[in-house]
Formats: C-alpha cells, sequence, structure tokens
C-alpha cells in the first residue's frame, strides 16, 4: 500500500485490468510479473524498481521541445471532466516495467534526440503519482545527457525534492483553472496546490511551459481565463510559453468503453475568434503565447 497524499491509500497490488503492449501501449519489454511473489512485487513498486506505464509514443512538437518519448503514467488523483485519457486515472491499465528497461528504452533513441533537441517526457495520468518510479527514470536519463520534461497538474508537486527537479529540464505545468470554483468544477480537486508548486518552480528558475485548456461554458469567461493570467504572469521570469490548447472530444469514446459518464458530449471545441482573444489576455501581459 502507499499513500498518494490526496485520496487515501492507494492499492499497489497486481491488477486485474488489460494488460496491452506495444506501441502507444505499453513500453513492450518481456518483463513478466509472475517472476514475483506479491510481496516482493509490491515492494518494489513501491521502491520504484518497477512502474505501471500505461502508453508511450514517439512525438514531435507536442510534449516539449523537439522529438520525444512521451511515457504516459497510470493513476491520477483529479478527475477532469475532459480528460482524453480517463484510462490512466485508475491504476488498472498498462503494463508493469522494470526502471532499467524504461531507462535502456529511453537511451536507445539519443541519436534522435540530439538531432532533434528532444527528449523524454513523463505524462499521465499523473507522472508524480507513481513518484519512486518516475523520480528514478528521471535522474537516470537525465543523468545520461538526456533533455527530461514532466507534464503535471502541478497538484503533487510538494511529493518533488529540490534535489529531483535538478533531474527535470522542463515542466508542463497544467493550470486548469483561475479561480477555486471553476477548478473544483474541473477536476473535483483544489487549485492552491498548483499555484504552491507554480511558485516553488519561479523561485528555483525551473524552465516552465503553462498549458490552457479552453473549454467553451467552462473555463472560457474572461473572468477565469484573466484570473488565469493573474497567476501566470507572477512567473513571467521562468514561463517560457503559454499554450491554450483548444478542448476537443476525441476521448469521449474511451469514457463510456470503461463506464464513466462522459458530461461533455454537447460541447463543440472554440472558435478561432474566441481562441484568439484568450490567447490575446496572455499576450497582454507579456507572455509568449500559443
Amino acid at each position: 500500500m502507499a499513500q498518494d497524499g490526496i485520496t487515501g491509500v492507494v492499492s499497489l497490488e497486481p491488477e486485474q485490468g488489460e494488460k496491452v503492449r506495444g506501441i502507444a501501449a505499453g513500453l513492450g519489454t518481456d518483463f513478466d510479473d509472475s517472476e514475483f511473489t506479491r510481496p516482493e512485487l509490491m515492494e518494489s513498486r513501491r521502491t520504484g524498481d518497477i512502474g505501471l506505464v500505461h502508453s508511450w509514443e514517439l512525438v514531435t512538437a507536442v510534449d516539449g521541445p523537439g522529438t520525444r518519448m512521451t511515457i504516459f503514467m497510470s493513476g491520477c488523483p483529479l478527475r477532469c471532466l475532459y480528460c482524453h485519457n480517463p484510462d490512466t486515472m485508475e491504476m488498472k491499465e498498462g503494463t508493469l516495467e522494470r526502471v532499467e528497461d524504461v531507462v535502456k528504452r529511453v537511451i536507445r533513441y539519443r541519436p534522435v534526440f540530439n538531432a532533434s533537441g528532444g527528449g523524454l517526457t513523463i505524462s499521465g495520468g499523473e507522472p508524480l503519482f507513481q513518484i519512486a518510479f518516475t523520480r528514478r527514470v528521471l535522474k537516470e536519463v537525465h543523468d545520461a545527457g538526456i533533455h527530461t520534461t514532466i507534464d503535471t497538474s502541478g497538484n503533487l508537486g510538494s511529493r518533488l525534492t529540490d534535489e529531483d527537479l535538478e533531474s527535470i529540464d522542463l515542466v508542463l505545468l497544467d493550470v486548469k483553472s483561475g479561480d477555486e470554483d471553476t477548478y473544483m468544477k474541473v477536476t473535483s480537486r483544489t487549485l492552491q496546490p498548483t499555484i504552491d508548486f507554480g511558485n516553488r518552480l519561479n523561485r528555483l528558475g525551473k524552465k516552465v511551459w503553462v498549458r490552457f485548456v479552453l473549454v467553451p461554458g467552462l473555463t472560457d469567461s474572461d473572468e477565469n481565463v484573466n484570473n488565469v493570467a493573474d497567476i501566470v504572469e507572477k512567473w513571467k521570469d521562468n514561463v517560457e510559453r503559454v499554450e491554450v490548447l483548444p478542448f476537443h472530444n476525441m476521448g469521449a469514446d474511451k469514457w463510456q468503453n470503461i463506464g464513466m459518464e462522459y458530461t461533455l458530449d454537447d460541447v463543440t471545441p472554440p472558435s478561432r475568434e474566441l481562441l484568439d482573444h484568450v490567447r490575446g489576455i496572455f499576450k497582454s501581459r507579456g507572455l509568449t503565447t500559443f
């Protein structure tokens, strides 16, 4: 068992959910959890020797600079209404991977990363949910000279020590709303941990790309957007860019497939005019915005 710091006790026992392998479905290694007794497996996951990886993919100019290997971890304390990977919320899907196998796979792509200015991004789910595994992968990959990034809501940012942050070159920080009521509606969690983490990154001078998902009727009010801009403007010294991401409902089928209610079926993507307007609010604060 392990405490996730938010939702209470999280089971680290082998799950009964589907295990899938291959590109975009685990790292495709030959790890067999039957090699371990249950106590051994639980201890290995507690120490970070083994992690539950939902999927992975190679992408360009999406999850950080250059061509990147993005690893999606299972587990997340948030319940975002627009989540396009709801199957990562619970610790039920993915493959159990040894930390050394993951590191070897990442290092294998070092020539690609060097040529493109890319590297490793750990996303999710929430990469800090399985903190021991994520911490070890980041350090070993960073020590190998590969650029490292995490894509996080910041909700579990207090789990990272300053030493951990030395192994992270860039933080993609998802600021999902600018006021507590909207944030709670969107995520079922509170905003303050994200602000606290962002303030800490600012004090340390850590490079940050802020991400804000624009959802018509949910996060698009001028009041909410200006509140987000107020927060991010305080981090101007270390925020390299703000990405305003238009809502899409391409993950709706996943919600249905896992038996979860999707409440945004009737919401359409924001118009070009609305996107330009919202981006203009961030640009007016002197923030480089896309």
